[in-house]
């Protein structure tokens, strides 16, 4: 199998990278981490004037026609540079959930994705749901006009700036059911929608949200009423193929970091990169990375040909990001000593985010259980 990157997907990948080099780094975002937006308007319109937003759409939708090996690269080329604008939450995530809604929908909303004018926000999770997709307590209670929303969302990340909002709400059945689950596309500057911000672990932003009485219309409904799971499955396991690049950028750059800080630290009257002992961790933490590469890659390549074996991929994946991500971050810390997790130096500021991108949407024993899961009815067949 061929795992070399086309000219395209390297060209975008040296456009990434030239960005990250010129714009990014840990003085940008000690300032964004303390800012009320989290992110930089200008840098977020620069990567819609350089067409990286339109990548997941398709040309009949105003977008590139991207593939997930596009989303992969510029993932990992994004997670290298500690970038705090919120394309994983806007452009794949909600973006996911828009190219699979009614022409109407699309039509009204992805050209404000595309051009940089609009942010969204997927907000599924509520304080008794956990990880579970199918626990929602909000209500979608249909009325002539529409539907009345009421409910609690918690960690909405980019709840706290987004123009608009995906919000699971149950329209039948029970808290825990898997099906009478909707999805709405909730304006959030309606009456009755409360915006609560905070700041996450990784200096990001986010929100949570009270919805009392939002009444949205007919044309607020994504897709069929009560059968929105499915697609909520498909699209967060797009987003942890957009998660995993990220992650594989940052634990590369903790790698690259970690390596030449021994070949400069001395002790003992040499360098520290000469001892065996810290050579076999560095050794490790390179295993691992490749490791996550090689998951990477798979999960891709799965979702890009649509086959039967993504949603295992995107479970391996998710399940390799927190143990690499947990391995590669810790061993960088400890060979960086006292200084690893100052707040001026990038190492803990990447260990910070892959913190969260392993909890984010499930932590490494939810997946580990829904892989075992999905490997069920595999073994049945067989």
């Amino acid at each position: 199998m061929d795992f070399s990157l086309s000219q395209e997907q390297q060209l975008l990948q040296d456009s990434v990278s030239r960005f990250v080099a010129d714009h990014c780094g840990v003085e940008r975002h000690r300032q964004l981490s303390g800012s009320e937006l989290g992110y930089e308007p200008a840098a977020w319109q620069q990567f819609a004037d350089l067409g990286w937003l339109a990548i997941p759409f398709s040309e009949e939708q105003g977008g590139i026609g991207g593939s997930a090996v596009d989303v992969m690269v510029i993932s990992e080329a994004l997670g290298r540079g500690l970038l705090r604008e919120p394309f994983l939450s806007t452009v794949i995530t909600c973006g996911g959930f828009l190219r699979r809604a009614s022409d109407a929908q699309q039509q009204a909303h992805i050209p404000g994705i595309i051009e940089g004018r609009r942010q969204w926000a997927f907000a599924c999770t509520e304080p008794a749901s956990g990880y579970t997709l199918h626990a929602v307590a909000t209500t979608a209670q249909a009325e002539e006009a529409g539907y009345r929303l009421n409910g609690h969302k918690i960690a909405v990340l980019n709840g706290h700036c987004a123009d608009y909002l995906l919000v699971t709400a149950r329209t039948s059945g029970q808290e825990r059911d898997d099906s009478g689950i909707s999805l709405f596309i909730v304006d959030a500057s309606l009456p009755g929608v409360t915006v609560e911000p905070f700041s996450a672990v990784d200096g990001g932003r986010g929100a949570n949200l009270q919805l009392q009485d939002v009444i949205v219309d007919e044309g607020a409904l994504l897709g069929e009423p009560g059968a929105a799971l499915p697609l909520v499955e498909r699209v967060i396991d797009e987003s942890i193929l957009a998660m995993g690049g990220e992650a594989l950028g940052a634990m590369q750059v903790l790698l690259d970091t970690t390596v030449e800080y021994t070949r400069t630290r001395e002790q003992f009257g040499q360098v520290i990169g000469k001892f065996q002992a810290l050579q076999h961790r560095m050794a490790d933490m390179y295993l691992k990375v490749e490791e996550m590469r090689s998951l990477l890659f798979n999960a891709a390549i799965q979702l890009q040909q649509d086959s039967d074996e993504a949603v295992l991929a995107c479970a391996a994946l998710k399940v390799k990001l927190c143990e690499a991500g947990r391995f590669v971050s810790q061993q960088a810390v400890q060979l960086h000593g006292g200084i690893g997790m100052t707040d001026e130096l990038a190492v803990g500021h990447h260990f910070k985010r892959l913190m969260l991108l392993a909890r984010l949407y499930g932590d490494e024993a939810y997946y580990l259980q829904r892989y075992m899961d999905l490997q069920k009815p595999v073994q049945t067949a067989a």
